[in-house]
This record gives structure tokens, C-alpha cells and sequence, in this order.
């Protein structure tokens, strides 16, 4: 045997072997091999796309838990500024309502003052024509003196 009739043979086998695994075995190879890159990029891009949603998201949670804050604060504001118009509006009416107390008890004690003075003068008039009966030594008639113990009274 020669050495260059084998070297020669396997050469054409190695050549043949090739030829078949580039035809048939290689393709498949790098289709499953494309095809597994083809996922790793598309997981690699859901996960970036999962990454920015779920910073989006965060950022959306803590804007709406900032607005809700304010709307608390907001809420929180009226209710004290409703609070204090309520006492305002209490504090007023009882100025007023302790106003109109003291102006009635003022004209109801007016009004009893104008009564005593009128028993005061009443009774000073009894007293006068009594004094003057007791002075005059006789009987003082007060319906025909009325008029004059009118104006004594009027001027006492």
C-alpha cells in the first residue's frame, strides 16, 4: 500500500464528509443556533421592556400617591377653614343673640323703672292730698282735684 494512495483516499472521505455535513448536519446546527439567539435576544428585550413598565409603574404609583397626598392636605384644609367659619358664625350669633338678650332685659328694665316711677308718683299724690287734707283740716276730693294732683305728680 502507499502511503499517498491512503493519504490520497482519506482526503477524498474527509472531502466527502465535509461536503455531507455542510449539506445536511450544518444547517440544522445553525438554525437551532439563530433560532436560540433569536430568543435570548427576545427575552433580553422583554426583560428591558418589563424593566421600564415596572419603572413606569412606580413612577405612576408614586404620582398618584403624591396627588393623593395634596388631595388629602386639600381636603384636610377645607375642613378646618369649615371648621373655623362654623365657629365664626357660632361666635356671632351668640354675640348677637347675647346682644338682643341685654337690649330686651335693658327695655324690660326700663320699662319697670317707668312702672315704679308711675306708683312713685301715684303714691305721692295719695301722700300729697293726704298732707294737704291733714294741712287744710278738711276733706280733699281727689276726682275733682284730679286734675291738679295730675300735674303735681307729672312734676314730681
Amino acid at each position: 500500500m502507499n502511503i499517498n494512495l491512503t493519504l490520497f483516499g482519506q482526503t477524498i472521505a474527509f472531502a466527502i464528509f465535509v461536503w455531507f455535513c455542510m449539506k445536511y448536519v450544518w444547517p440544522p446546527i445553525t438554525a437551532a443556533m439563530a433560532e436560540r439567539q433569536k430568543k435570548i435576544a427576545e427575552g433580553l428585550d422583554a426583560a428591558g421592556r418589563a424593566q421600564r413598565d415596572l419603572d413606569l409603574a412606580q413612577e405612576k404609583a408614586s404620582q398618584t400617591l403624591r396627588e393623593t397626598k395634596e388631595q388629602a392636605t386639600q381636603i384636610i384644609e377645607q375642613a378646618n377653614k369649615s371648621a373655623n367659619l362654623i365657629v365664626e358664625e357660632a361666635k356671632e350669633q351668640a354675640r348677637s343673640e347675647g346682644e338682643r338678650l341685654i337690649t330686651a332685659a335693658k327695655a324690660e328694665i326700663e320699662q319697670e323703672v317707668n312702672r315704679a316711677k308711675d306708683d312713685l308718683r301715684a303714691q305721692v299724690a295719695v301722700l300729697a292730698v293726704r298732707g294737704a287734707e291733714q294741712i287744710l283740716g278738711s276733706e280733699i276730693d281727689a276726682k275733682a282735684h284730679s286734675e291738679m294732683v295730675n300735674k303735681l305728680a307729672s312734676q314730681l
